[in-house]
């Protein structure tokens, strides 16, 4: 016989199976609300110096498997504590987690807590219940399907004690971090969500939405945080400015008990949580007081365009001679020349001086501007080389990186004062 009676809990019937090892949760309405052990009930060090935050729905069927493997795994640690945050889950989740809690909180080094929510409120959402809930400095949040493997909690740990940083990130993307499980489909969507993170918010880690990571608690005093959608991690990375980041590689497994709570819905809260998060990191931009510090950032990103249009020059010219080759090859040449400076006008109209005004009108006084102010700066540059060469006996690379120079400084400053409108220090 495997399946042995335990009793009742809140009026609903609680059995295990020693075959599985598992407690099984019968509710008597799966609309009923469960009352949880007050917290002064449980034995809690009065602070841990680590807090694992497991947010849950419906994971009745890895729950205990889950939280006896973090146990085992936090046995090293001299102080620690699991905070379960479960969002009204039918399946009895949070019963089943606080049943089992009892056992692993008598052992004084570990303290388990649940919080039961009234409602299904959202993964970010319940990231922020467990850190409010929490008392370590060090906290470690994963996801309790064991696609995080608690096996690699040390390895994080480590890297945050060791290492000088602020935020670990547990990654698939770096060097031996890979997936098990994912059909193509899934992958795509993960690398595409991943893109948008890096270049529409400029972060440069290379798993920003990994729901698998650990932080230093006083990074984010004083923070406030939206908790959109299921990517925790990406507001923190976006609002937590100038905090140290590292990355240890891990294998994602995909989960083998239980459903993905990936849906519509999810990517379009992801959607909607970049673009607040492009909005904040915009504000952020607009109330820094360093007018060094902004100009600079312009003046890098105007020739970031300038060094994008070089290779878009070259692309065209060579594409248009392949495809009309009995054309001359400087009509190639000039039609290259074209194409990057309309790409360039537009990069720099978008992002460099962020003015999103198309009335057609404006927009084509501007281009003309900027075609003209760039066709002057080609004409600086000739003029410049020439006659530090032939008037000052300069040698040609020197005198055509000077003559380079003073026509891009020149050209940066004539379109930030006269085609975007801008004054020149501010």
């Amino acid at each position: 016989m495997y399946l042995f009676y335990l009793g009742r809990y809140t009026g609903s019937l609680v059995c295990y199976n020693s075959r599985v090892n598992q407690i099984f949760y019968i509710p008597a309405h799966k609309e009923r609300f469960v009352d949880l052990p007050r917290q002064e009930e449980m034995v809690k060090p009065s602070k841990a110096k680590l807090s694992i935050v497991l947010p849950t729905y419906n994971e009745s069927q890895n729950i205990v498997r889950m939280l006896d493997s973090i146990a085992e795994t936090l046995s090293q640690y001299a102080a620690a504590e699991i905070i379960v945050v479960d969002d009204n889950s039918p399946d009895g989740t949070a019963e089943i987690a606080s049943l089992h809690a009892r056992n692993i909180s008598n052992n004084k080094k570990l303290h388990v807590e649940i919080v039961r929510r009234e409602g299904k409120f959202g993964l970010s959402s319940a990231i922020i219940a467990g850190v409010q809930s929490a008392t370590g400095d060090l906290l470690v949040v994963m996801d309790g399907d064991f696609s995080h493997p608690p096996q690699v909690i040390p390895s994080i740990i480590e890297a945050l004690q060791d290492s000088n940083c602020d935020i670990v990130v547990a990654s698939r993307y770096i060097k031996g971090g890979s997936i098990i499980g994912w059909p193509f489909k899934r992958r795509l969507m993960s690398k595409g969500a991943t893109k948008i993170a890096q270049y529409g918010l400029g972060i440069e880690v290379k798993d920003p939405v990994s729901g698998f990571f650990a932080f230093r608690r006083d990074i984010i005093d004083g923070v406030k945080f939206d908790a959109i959608g299921y990517k925790m991690l990406l507001e923190i990375l976006v609002k937590t400015k100038g905090a140290r980041v590292k990355e240890v590689p891990y294998t994602f497994t995909n989960r083998s008990i239980g459903k993905s709570k990936l849906d519509t819905g999810v990517m379009f809260d992801y959607l909607r949580a970049v673009m607040r998060l492009y909005r904040y990191g915009k504000s952020m931009r607009q109330k820094e007081r360093r007018t060094s510090v902004r100009f600079l950032s312009k003046a890098g990103r105007f020739y970031t365009v300038g060094a994008s249009g070089l290779l878009v020059n070259y692309i065209a010219s060579l594409l248009f001679n392949a495809l009309a080759p009995n054309i001359w090859y400087l009509f190639s040449t000039i039609i290259g020349i074209l194409i990057s400076m309309t790409s360039n006008f537009f990069l720099n109209k978008l992002w460099t001086f962020e003015d999103r005004e198309f009335n057609a009108k404006e927009t084509g006084i501007q281009f003309g501007m900027f075609i003209g102010f760039s066709s002057l700066g080609a004409i600086i540059q000739l003029l410049l080389v020439y006659a530090l060469v032939e008037n000052y006996d300069m040698e040609y690379p020197p005198s055509l990186i000077v003559a380079v120079a003073a026509a891009s400084v020149g050209n940066f400053l004539l379109n930030k004062k006269w085609t975007f409108k801008e004054k020149l220090w501010s």
